[in-house]
This record gives C-alpha cells, structure tokens and sequence, in this order.
C-alpha cells in the first residue's frame, strides 16, 4: 500500500496528490503512467506520472473527479493508504532536439505535459506551451510550466483568464506565426483529435498521450487497444503515446464510453451511501446544523461581512507595560461575527494550510451557533496548544494564506483571533475539556524537550494510550514558549493552562534534567522506554563575528529574552541582572528581533531600534509584530549591517558602525541579497546591542547519541515520519528545522507520533 504523503486542491474537482512510491520514482521517466487501485473491490485507473521525488521516494498525480475510481481516490486524505500503485508502466517519451515544440496540454493534461516540457526544454527545444481549460480554476501547474518553456499560451472556453478560445485557436496562433517542428497533445480525446486535425493540415508530426480504459496495464488483458494506422496496438504497452495522425480517436472514444452507463449506477450508489453516512455524523460538514446554518445567510452576505479586528492596548501605554498582552481578544459579539464570514467551503483550503490539521471549518461553525466549549473540543482533537497558536502562530502564512475571500480580494477570515476565543473562552468557563484518552497500553515513551514540538508529540502519544515522560533541562516547562516569547505577546498564565491540560490527561514532567548530561539515551532504554522523541529545539544563538562583537552589552537575543522572560530580571526581587539600555539596537528582522526591541522599549529604551540588512519587504517577522513595534516607537534603520562595535576605557560598547547595504537579485530564500554600497558607512551611539540572527541546534543532545546522523549543520537528520537513523529515536521541532515556527514544531510532533504508534503497535 502507499501513503498519501500531501493533498493539493486544485480546483472543485482537480486534486494533487504526492503518494510514497520509492521504486517507481526511482525509474520513471517523462510519459510513463501507474496503475492505481482504490479499495479491494476497486478498478485499476491508469494516471500519468506528473513528477518525482527521487530522494524522498515519492511520485506526483494529478486527478480530476470524472467517474466513480477518480471520485474514490480524491476522497482520500493525507495519511490514508492507497491499495495499489503499480508502474512505471508504457513507454518513455521519445526526446530529442527537434527545434521548436508545440506541447498542448487540456485540463489535467497539464500535469502529464509537465514532465515532458521539462525534459524538451533540457535537450535543447525552444518549447512554446498552450494551456487550455473551461475556466481559469482549470489551469494548473502554470508556474511550473512557464519555468521550462520559451513562451506560454492561455486560453479558457470563458475567457475567464488569458485569451478566450480554444487549445486549436492557441496553437494555430503559434503556427502562423512561426516554423514548428514537433507537436506534442495531451487532454480529453476529443481536444487532441482536433488538435491533430489542424496540425496535419500545417503537416506537424504530434505525438500524443493516451490513457484510454485498462484492467491492468501490463498487457494482460488487451481492454486499452485502439486503432493506429490501421493496426491494433495496446495502450499500456506500445503506448501511451503514438502518431496523433494514425490515431482512430472515433474508435477509441465510443470505447471510452462503453461503461458510462454503469458507472452512472455506481455513482449513484456512492453518493447514496455518503450521504447517509454523512447524515449521521454531527461533525460532518452535512450535519443539519452545518446545512441550517449555511442556509440562514447567503454566501454573498458572508462575504460582505468586514472582518472583525481585534481590540489592542493602547500604544504609548503598553510600551511601558512589560506583562499585559497587547491584543485583547475578541468579545463574544464580534467572534460570532467574525465566524459568519466564513463561507464553510466544500473543500476547505484553510485546512490545507494547517500543520496540525485543525477542522477548522468546523470549530468555526461552532462559534456561529453559540457552542463556544464544542469549539474548544474540535481544536483540542488535534492540537494541544490552541491557546497558543490562537496567539503566535503565523496564520496569515498558513491557514488564513488559503482562505478563498483572499480570491474575491477581501481579507481572509480571522481564524486565529477565533481560534484564540475558542480557547480563551473554555479556560475562563472553567469547563476545561480532557481530550478521549485511549486504553492505557503500558508502554513508555520520552519525549526529550517541552517545547511545542515535544508537547504536541506528548499530548498525542497520551491520547494514544501511552505512558509519556517529558524530561526538560530548564527549570520551567514550556521551551521557547516561556523563555523566548514575552508575556505581552503569550503570558505564562495561557501556557500553563495548556501544559496542565496535558498533565490531566496523564503526561509526566521532569524538570532540571538534561539528556545527555544528567542521563543519556541507554539510561532511558535501560528503564524500559520503548521510544524517544527528541524535541531538544535550537538554542545555540548565532552570532556575526565582526571586531568588537564580544564587547560588554552585547548579548542574543536568546540570553537577553531568557534573562527577562524566564528568570523575570526586569523585576526588583530577581536575583538574576539584566542591562537596561538607553540606546539599544536589536540585529535581524524576524519575530525574535521583534520581541527583544520591544522588551528593550518597555524596560525604558529611550531609543529602540532594529538594524536589519534588507528592505522591510524582505523581513520574516509578522506583520502585526512591525505594525506593534512601529506604533510603541521602535526605529527601523532598514538596508543597514553592522560591520562593528567600538567599546569605551572599560570595554562597554559604546558605538556601532554600520555598513549601508543596497538589494541585488534574490538569494536561496527567494529573498533579495543585501550588497553593501562602497564607502557608505555610518556610525551611532548605543550602549546595549541584543544579536538576533538566527539559532543553531544545540549539540549536547545529538552528540550523546551512539550512531544518530546529522546533518552539516548540526540538526538531527530524519526521513518523512520524523525518523531518525536509530529505528526508536525520531525527532522534530528545531532540532531537525534549524528554526521553524510554533506550529510547524507542533506538526512535526503530531507526524512523529502517528509513525511511533504505528512502529510499536506492529
């Protein structure tokens, strides 16, 4: 069987789907197809293989929703198992230089040409694509292919993007203008038998791409024969493609439609089935409630809806309050506002853009009811941090990034302020739900680390029925959550609420012991723990090694934030010291950066600054983190590196040089590079400066590990399930990102703990 390792949706009907297939990623070349089968009883579907992934062993498809096999398969979610895929099955495509190349691709056909675009363009073609389809949602993989092409042609039967018209007129367009050499089609059979039409009268050879009715696509069965040039060839041998001008498509499309009659029946009967198992199930989308509620305001209405904005502390006030939350949260008028506007999509894309597969839709509906504590349930089914995410997450990326008024241009449901509500609202009723807890199986689990990754891995594994232990080297569980991020952004309060959700539900918690020091791996294994997560983080900070950079004042932003945050160095009664800037300047542009020049504003920074060598554009912080800053009074002195640090008598800093930089071509991260101007410096006064430029792994962990892998730069190396070279060790977070957000840590440890729960059940 194979697993579906990610589920893209196209359009209403047109799915990508990238499904673990190391063999046949492996061998397949541009033209090949598999054979998929869904289900035991179900029919063997040939689709052609629109990519691979060598390295991580999987193969791409691209399915419409056409028949009864298509609608089966595109039912299927991430994670779920396909029954067969069998390939790579036919004849490669024959490439060479021919010259100039017409490839037309109809529909999903596009997803086949892709490949063969690639490899045209690599052996030298000039390769002028047309794209065809219904309307614009039709038209896909477009980036991908304008990537390998000379010049891409649109045409959509509504004129709903590019010109209006069809493939035919595209590619005539092309060929009166300009000398073709080869022609390659692939779409429904009616589009490439025109498409060979006109291409013979203009006497271009064209191959196209046939994937016509298969029982088992190795020429056992002969069900895919067609006619070509007069002879009978057989699809998924000689085939799939072959002389579009010998092709008898008449023949081949009343054999095409030779079971349309009772498919039509079983269509029927699956639709039947749904629906009834749809009607029973509350939490389903065609729950009554769901449909009543979609029914009492159009979706044009919803639309109209302004999203609701979030109620803030006023600026110049908050810039002197180092623990009251800047954002206030959403009243419950405005929630259940805010939860109108979203639509309840039949295919929601929010989802798609959650790590920790949140129904979202669902938690939302909830709101609009009134059921505030049922929409804590549905986020607490898979993420043990709603409270949280609600707070740090960055859903303008994610979820929100997906949500379709982004495509009617009006701005994107507030998931997150809802998600937030959701979970305020269950704290403050007291009513505190404890997710269902499966039968307790007595085997142990440690998880290293009580980060987010590390607490998302512990909270599933519980809900599993495990006995989970998390061992923390600080002195406060919570990671990053409580040493790294301010109480005005997550107060400490909100994170213990979530950890003691967790400890309810039977998770254990050991604090001040640091594996690999205090007790190593062998120590767990020798006390029976049958598997180890690893969820350690990053905290080993980065710095720019420039002259003067080990000055006094000169600190990361993981120790200043540490010292702040965890051991509270601000207040008069901590034992533990902390510099108290007047000019202090905070080095980078991401949401660390952030928090540190806003921490050093409420600590009494007459002037906060952040440095940072690119362009605003270009910072990775979250725009609500600059728009806060900005409004508390924070400087941004953009285009601007430091180059070095002058230090008085006694070795404080006392002076920052900084190099003027200016944006050239983008780098690896999609990012413009920052160039320095030549002789363009300048020189001010601080006399503190908090280093913010990345993490590194902590080595103490991996190190202490016999015979784990890691990478150059010192994260843990794991494949696809989170695991690692020792078959009981996986790990997540930081430790194999290098530095991700909260809810990629938390994904990452959701993933880990359904592939340890696979390993030790079998």
């Amino acid at each position: 069987m194979n697993k579906i390792i990610s589920k893209e949706h196209f359009s209403e009907k047109v799915f990508k789907l990238e499904i673990e297939a190391p063999l046949i990623a492996k061998s397949r070349k541009a033209g090949h197809f598999v054979i998929v089968r869904v289900g035991d009883k179900g029919e063997r579907m040939p689709l052609t293989i629109a990519g691979a992934d060598v390295k991580k062993g999987t193969i791409t498809l691209v399915v419409q929703e056409v028949g009864l096999s298509s609608t089966r398969l595109c039912e299927l979610k991430v994670g779920d198992y396909i029954t067969d895929v069998v390939g790579p099955l036919g004849q490669a495509t024959h490439i060479e230089n021919f010259g100039t190349v017409i490839c037309a691709a109809g529909g999903v056909g596009t997803a086949p040409m892709l490949p063969i675009v690639q490899a045209l363009k690599a052996a030298g073609n000039r390769v002028i694509s047309v794209l065809a389809g219904r309307s614009k949602d039709l038209i896909i993989l477009e980036k991908e292919i304008r990537e390998s092409s000379d010049d891409v042609i649109i045409m959509t039967d509504d004129g709903s993007y590019g010109q209006k018209g069809l493939v035919t007129e595209g590619v005539e367009e092309v060929l009166k203008r300009e000398k073709v050499d080869k022609c390659f089609a692939i779409g429904p059979a009616i589009m490439m038998k025109f498409v060979c039409l006109l291409t013979k009268k203009y006497e271009i050879p064209t191959d196209v791409s046939l994937n016509t009715i298969m029982v088992d696509g190795t020429g056992m069965c002969g069900a895919c024969r067609i006619t070509i040039g007069g002879k009978t060839k057989f699809v998924c041998v000689d085939g799939p493609e072959f002389d579009g001008h010998q092709v008898d498509f008449d023949e081949m499309l009343k054999r095409m439609g030779a079971f349309k009659s009772i498919e039509r029946e079983e269509m029927t009967k699956l639709e039947e089935h749904c629906e009834a198992v749809k009607e029973n199930d509350e939490n389903s989308r065609n729950a009554p409630w769901r449909e009543e509620l979609r029914k009492s305001i159009k979706a044009k209405e919803r639309s109209n809806i302004e999203r609701c904005h979030m109620n803030e502390l006023d600026a110049e006030y908050r810039s002197h309050s180092r623990k009251e939350e800047v954002n206030q949260g959403l009243t419950k008028e405005q929630a259940m506002t805010e939860a109108k506007r979203c639509l309840d999509c039949a295919n929601p894309g929010c989802m798609e853009g959650c790590p920790v597969g949140i129904d979202i839709p669902r938690f939302i509906k909830n709101i609009e009811r009134g059921e505030f504590l049922e929409a804590a349930k549905t986020l607490k089914e898979t993420s043990a941090l709603p409270a949280v995410c609600g707070r740090v997450c960055p859903q303008e990326k994610q979820c929100e990034a997906k949500c379709i008024h982004l495509k009617m241009n009006k701005e994107a449901v507030a998931i997150g302020h809802l998600e937030r509500f959701a979970a305020d609202y269950e704290r403050e009723s007291g009513q505190i739900s404890v997710p269902t807890i499966a039968e307790k199986n007595g085997i142990k689990v440690a998880v290293i680390g009580s980060g987010p990754a590390g607490l998302s891995f512990a909270g599933d594994m519980a809900k599993y029925g495990y006995d989970v232990t998390v061992f923390e080297a600080l002195h406060e569980i919570g990671g990053v959550l409580k040493y790294g991020i301010p109480e005005f952004r997550l107060p400490n309060k909100i994170v213990d609420v979530e950890i003691g959700n967790l400890a309810q539900m039977g998770v254990k918690f050991i604090k001040d012991c640091i594996v690999g020091k205090t007790i190593g791996v062998e120590d767990l294994e020798a006390e029976g723990f049958k598997g180890v997560f690893v969820a350690s983080g990053a905290g080993l900070p980065n710095f720019m090694n420039i002259p003067g950079e080990n000055s006094i004042n000169i600190m990361s932003s993981n120790e200043y934030l540490t010292r702040v945050n965890l051991m509270d160095a601000a207040s008069p009664d901590s034992d533990t010291p902390v510099s108290f800037g007047k000019n202090v300047a905070v080095i980078g542009g991401g949401n660390t950066a952030m928090d540190s020049v806003r921490t050093a504003r409420r600590l009494g920074a007459e002037r906060a600054m952040i440095i940072y060598r690119r362009s605003e554009e270009e910072m990775p912080a979250r725009l609500e983190e600059v728009k806060h800053a900005k409004e508390e009074g924070i400087e941004f002195l953009t285009l601007h590196n430091p180059i070095e640090y002058l230090a008085d008598e006694q070795g404080r800093v006392k002076q920052v040089v900084l190099q003027k930089m200016e944006l050239g071509e983008p780098d690896a991260s999609g990012r413009r590079s920052p160039i320095a101007i030549p002789g363009a410096t300048e020189t001010i006064d601080i006399d503190l400066a908090i280093v913010s430029v990345g993490v590194s792994p902590n080595p103490i962990v991996p190190s202490s590990i016999k015979g784990l892998e890691v990478s150059r730069r010192g994260t843990i190396t794991v494949n696809e399930q989170m695991q690692s070279s020792i078959p009981t060790i996986y790990a997540g977070g930081d430790i194999v990102r290098g530095g991700a957000t909260v809810i990629l840590a938390m994904g990452d440890g959701r993933k880990a703990a359904a592939a340890m729960n696979e390993q030790l059940k079998g």
